[in-house]
């Protein structure tokens, strides 16, 4: 069996006036794939934690101190010289300035843009990809809210800057909820960046130019090969739901209930440490879902969430 090298990778986020940035650095002349562009990072030493490595990498690599970093996704990739498992954090605060000693440069991004440098290492295409989403994910609810006060929390959101919806009211008359899909698809187009999912109907999503679709669990089992859309989401309940999206090239998930919810208040949800448990080798983005707000946008990313999905509270 093929040894594995567990190495800790830290993608670099900065706020700047034109949005934020993240950083990549060119590997040295004496390693391997020199001259490729990566997310900084390095191996984990013997007793050593994947947070407990990366502090030290960055510290020898780039000088810096972290003092903010959330654990994100968990990808394999085999190269000539090694198989690796990286993990990946998201660095969001540090102490000192960055130099790049060890590397032969560096440079910011916008997030959302393709790097103006090249070659990246072939590891990190899907982090590039993953590193567009944003952090919240919306749900619609027109089964409840009506489908006019539906469109006007879309309308609404939109303008606040929600860039991730999802079509959900499955449960909606057919014709109800065809009328609703295209209005509703109306109003996103008016906001270039948006990425619309439908759920489940995959027709549905082509004929109202929706990005892509977000498959229930039953859907995801089912299905002999990923759907051809830009984007496919799916919701997981278990680390089988993962795997199995994961093994469909899913883009991103929604995982729980991590917390009661308002439709089942008398379940407690897996809660956090079960929510941290399965997200932790995950190569895929995953977000929180099940009683979710706002604030606890931070919570949800201190145990390996990309983001929240929200229903209600958004």
């Amino acid at each position: 069996m093929t040894r594995i090298v567990e190495v800790s990778a830290g993608v670099l986020l900065r706020e700047t006036a034109d949005g934020p940035e993240f950083l990549l650095a060119r590997r040295p002349s004496d390693k391997a794939f020199a001259g490729y562009w990566e997310f900084p990072g390095g191996k984990v030493e013997p007793g050593e934690s994947f947070s407990e490595a990366l502090a030290r990498e960055l510290l020898e690599e780039l000088r810096i101190t972290i003092t903010e970093a959330t654990p994100w996704l968990c990808r394999e990739h085999s190269y000539p010289h090694a198989r690796v498992r990286l993990k990946f954090f998201r660095v969001t605060n540090w102490q000192g300035e960055i130099d790049t000693h060890e590397h032969t440069g560096a440079v910011w991004t916008r997030l959302g843009e393709a790097p103006a440098v090249t070659p990246v290492l072939p590891a990190n295409g899907p982090i590039l990809r993953a590193l567009a989403l944003p952090k919240l994910y919306v749900i619609t609810n027109a089964t409840e809210n009506g489908i006019d006060a539906e469109l006007e929390r879309i309308r609404q959101a939109l303008m606040r800057g929600i860039r991730l919806l999802q079509l959900r009211d499955k449960t909606l008359a057919a014709d109800e909820h065809r009328r609703f899909a295209e209005k509703a698809a109306a109003l996103v187009a008016a906001f270039p960046g948006t990425r619309l999912l439908v759920n489940d109907d995959e027709g549905l999503a082509r004929d109202i130019g929706a990005c892509g679709v977000h498959l229930s669990s039953s859907r995801l089992h089912s299905l002999a090969r990923r759907p051809d859309f830009d984007w496919v989401a799916a919701s997981c309940h278990t680390t089988a739901d993962l795997s199995r999206a994961e093994q469909r090239g899913v883009d991103f998930a929604v995982l729980g209930p991590v917390l009661p919810t308002a439709s089942h208040p008398e379940s407690q949800g897996i809660g956090w440490e079960a929510f941290a448990q399965l997200t932790e080798l995950a190569a895929i983005p995953v977000f929180a879902l099940g009683g979710m707000r706002p604030e606890l946008l931070a919570t949800a990313e201190a145990r390996g969430a990309h983001g929240i999905a929200l229903l209600r509270a958004w």
